[in-house]
C-alpha cells in the first residue's frame, strides 16, 4: 500500500498543511455554524469530523487535496483551502472556506493563489475551476479577484445550480 504524504506549502503569512486532530474544534465550529450554509450546512460535530477525515482521504485517492490553512507564527487554524475533485464534480477545482478568525485578512486569496500555483506548477494542471453557489457573493468576488471568469451553470444532483468560475490558464497569469 502506498502512503500519501500531504505536502506542506508556506507563504510569508500562512502554512498550508495536513489537518491535525488539534484543528478539529476550529473546523467543527465553522462547519456547525451558519457560515457553512453555502456548503450544505450547518452540520453536526459528527458530520464535521467525517468531513475533516474526508479531506485527508481525498489526498490518498487523488494525490492532491485541500490543506488546513494555519497562521505561520501561531499555527492557529484559519480555514480549509486547496484542490478538490469529488466524483460528482465536473472537473477539479480550487476550493476555499475561511473560518471566522481568518475572515477579512486576505487569507482565502493568498491560500487560493498558492493552491493554484501548486496545481499548475507541481501537478501540471492546465486549467482549474471554482464551483460557487450563485448566492455566495463573497466567494464570487474572490474568484474575480483571482482572475476567474464566469463560465456556466453546473447542475449538481444534491446542491442544485452552481456557477463554474474558470481560473486563468497558467500562461495567462502575470
Amino acid at each position: 500500500m502506498t502512503t500519501i504524504v500531504i505536502p506542506t506549502v508556506t507563504t510569508p503569512r500562512l502554512c498550508l498543511r495536513a489537518p491535525r486532530f488539534s484543528d478539529f474544534d476550529a473546523y467543527a465550529e465553522f462547519r456547525c455554524s451558519d457560515r457553512a450554509k453555502m456548503l450544505g450546512g450547518p452540520f453536526t460535530r459528527t458530520q464535521a469530523f467525517d468531513q475533516l477525515a474526508e479531506i485527508i482521504g481525498h489526498w490518498h485517492l487523488r494525490g492532491y487535496g485541500r490543506w488546513l490553512v494555519a497562521d505561520n507564527t501561531t499555527d492557529e487554524p484559519l480555514g480549509i483551502v486547496g484542490l478538490y475533485f469529488p466524483h460528482d464534480w465536473p472537473e477539479p477545482e480550487i476550493a476555499w472556506s475561511v473560518f471566522a478568525r481568518g475572515e477579512g485578512r486576505g487569507i482565502a486569496a493568498e491560500a487560493a493563489k498558492t493552491s493554484r500555483n501548486y496545481a499548475y506548477e507541481t501537478l501540471g494542471w492546465s486549467t482549474a475551476i471554482s464551483l460557487i453557489d450563485p448566492e455566495n457573493t463573497r466567494s464570487i468576488k474572490l474568484a474575480q479577484r483571482l482572475g476567474a471568469t464566469y463560465d456556466k451553470i453546473y447542475k449538481h444532483p444534491d446542491m442544485g445550480d452552481m456557477h463554474i468560475w474558470r481560473h486563468p490558464a497558467p500562461e495567462d497569469l502575470t
